[in-house]
């Protein structure tokens, strides 16, 4: 079903100059951490929990109507009592995800409010993300129905053989890597995950998905510090972002 199609399906915007639509944000923390050594979401950033400081980034946008958190049945209490103790009132559900990155999104967006025309799906180990960000992908997905944040290679890419051999040179001007949010029309965003996961393709990111659809994702500017959280070296860049760039004052956590 090409994109024209699906548009076709779908209800108009309908809505009078000046109104946005209402986005849940899905907050994605269902992952196993293997590669960090302990559990990255609870671990301690700018004397914060590295979750709390990506779900404070959408709890702070005005684009931003409600926060669902998707994590693994052992960490729901944990996460819950988050919530709670930093007052992150925009969280209206804290749930359990899946065995895989598509079955938690899936489950994620499928509870998200009846309200919701837009949803944006985030790492939770992607604690640095902007405001600007946000803003300017939700807005992008409200014009073009998906829309990521992106950033350009720096690095000379090669392609190898099976000998492990190069065998030639990737133009760096057309890639890109794709961060989160990644934000998209509801109604897309739910089918494409469920189809994805009826095939058990082996989805990594949720435009992948979207691509099953025949929709075409847009692009808008990501920002180099909004690194995910994946290795030990990680958090000691992400401290140091955290100190030089972003001016956080860490006895209180506030973002300026």
């Amino acid at each position: 079903m090409d994109l024209e199609r699906l548009k076709s399906l779908l209800p108009k915007r309908g809505r009078k100059e000046g109104e946005r639509p209402f986005c849940t944000a899905v907050i994605v923390a269902a992952g196993s951490s293997q590669r960090m050594g302990n559990d990255k979401i609870f671990a301690a950033l700018g004397g914060l929990p590295v979750l709390v400081h990506s779900v404070r980034a959408f709890e702070e946008n005005e684009l931003v109507d409600e926060i669902i958190v998707v994590t693994r049945e052992e960490k729901l209490e944990a996460v819950a009592a988050l919530v709670k103790k930093y007052e992150l009132g925009k969280v209206s559900k804290v749930i359990l995800g899946g065995k895989t990155r598509v079955e938690s999104c899936l489950a994620g967006v499928s509870e998200a409010d009846h309200r919701a025309k837009l949803i944006a799906i985030h790492d939770g180990a992607r604690p640095l993300v902007t405001q600007a960000v946000i803003r300017d992908t939700v807005r992008a997905a409200d014009e073009y129905y998906a829309a990521v944040p992106v950033v350009r290679s720096t690095d000379t890419l090669k392609l190898l053989d099976e000998q492990g051999v190069v065998a030639g040179s990737v133009d760096r001007e057309t890639i890109f890597r794709v961060q989160t949010p990644q934000v998209f029309r509801a109604d897309l965003i739910k089918g494409a995950l469920t189809e994805a996961m009826k095939r058990g393709l082996p989805i990594t990111d949720d435009c992948s998905a979207m691509e099953l659809m025949g929709v075409k994702t847009h692009t808008v500017e990501g920002d180099e510090d909004n690194i995910k959280l994946t290795t030990p070296r990680d958090m000691v860049v992400a401290e140091a972002i955290l100190r030089e760039n972003r001016g956080v004052l860490y006895a209180s956590g506030t973002r300026v």
